[in-house]
């Protein structure tokens, strides 16, 4: 993401911080009188100072490294509110203020533990999305080494890989008596993309998808590229209904994704069907056929597959 584009995307967090900065600046200057240079303590205004451009530091990795969406809002949020409290602090070294005004006590001192709760906040779920990812490498690496196959495009499993998935979960189902269901996620209008900005481009947004898509899955899924810009997801141990709020929740984390093309920095918005079906005691293939059947139905129909 281009600094164009952050200051873009997080144009609000960033405007409020500055504006936060300024009224707590002018709050300052309007109650109290510049200390003269004499009075400055050099080595606070390092430490405090120092800090608080670290904070702006960390916010500006935030928000360029990451993309858009909860964990990254509690984490930029967390750093701007430590920020304004080392700001505040700051201003106390070039700026005296009566002793009877109490309010700069509680601009200083407030913000900081709120911040660290939505940085804690933030770090706790970043961790689960490593924790996400990691799971599905090793997934990854344990088939591997048993010489299954992958997609060569994503990090994910193939077909023929999804095949032997779906036949050992359907026995265990079968043995535990617990629910299993399938779920696709078909990209719309994904031939559009390749079109106007070329099968490259159409790469990195399968590339996107699938990180993003791992993101969202428990850790006991299991997700493979079927073919194109097809998705499916093995829920072990879920009912339908349960299978169909994920389902949802996918179609949602596709809608906010802030894709930008490699060339023209141009946002991409992006849109998925999806189907779900609960297993059945039927053959891998069988299962399969269904669900792809299933997602057939749920496609706008100017696009339907024959």
């Amino acid at each position: 993401m281009s600094g164009l584009n952050v200051l873009t995307h997080h144009r609000w967090k960033l405007a409020l911080l500055v504006l936060g900065a300024n009224i707590g600046l002018l709050l300052n200057l309007a109650f109290g009188s510049v200390k003269p240079v004499s009075e400055w303590q050099w080595l606070d205004i390092l430490g405090e100072g120092g800090t608080a451009l670290f904070m702006l530091f960390w916010l500006g990795l935030v928000l360029k490294s990451r993309p858009a969406g909860r964990v990254t809002n509690y984490l930029a949020s967390g750093l701007c509110f430590m920020f304004f409290s080392w700001w505040i602090d700051v201003l106390d070294e070039f700026i005296r203020l009566p002793k009877h005004i109490g309010w700069d006590h509680w601009l200083e001192s407030a913000p900081m533990p709120v911040g660290m709760i939505l940085l804690t906040i933030g770090l706790f779920h970043w961790h689960r999305e490593q924790l996400a990812i990691s799971q599905q490498m090793e997934k990854r690496e344990r088939v591997f080494r048993e010489h299954r196959l992958f997609d060569k495009l994503t990090p994910l499993g193939g077909a023929d890989y999804l095949k032997r998935q779906v036949s050992d979960c359907l026995s265990h189902s079968l043995e535990h008596q617990q629910p299993l269901s399938l779920l696709a996620l078909d990209l719309d209008h994904f031939a559009s993309i390749n079109q106007q900005y070329g099968h490259p481009e159409g790469d990195a947004v399968l590339q996107a998808i699938s990180q993003l898509l791992l993101l969202n899955l428990r850790r006991h899924d299991l997700l493979c590229r079927l073919a194109g810009d097809r998705f499916v997801m093995v829920l072990p141990n879920t009912g339908e209904r349960q299978a169909r709020l994920l389902a949802q929740e996918m179609e949602q984390a596709v809608q906010s994704l802030a894709h930008k093309t490699r060339l023209q920095g141009e946002r991409v918005y992006l849109c998925a069907s999806t189907a779900v079906v609960m297993a059945v005691d039927e053959t891998p293939d069988a299962l399969l056929k269904r669900l792809n059947l299933a997602l057939a139905r749920a496609k706008p129909p100017r696009i339907q597959r024959a």
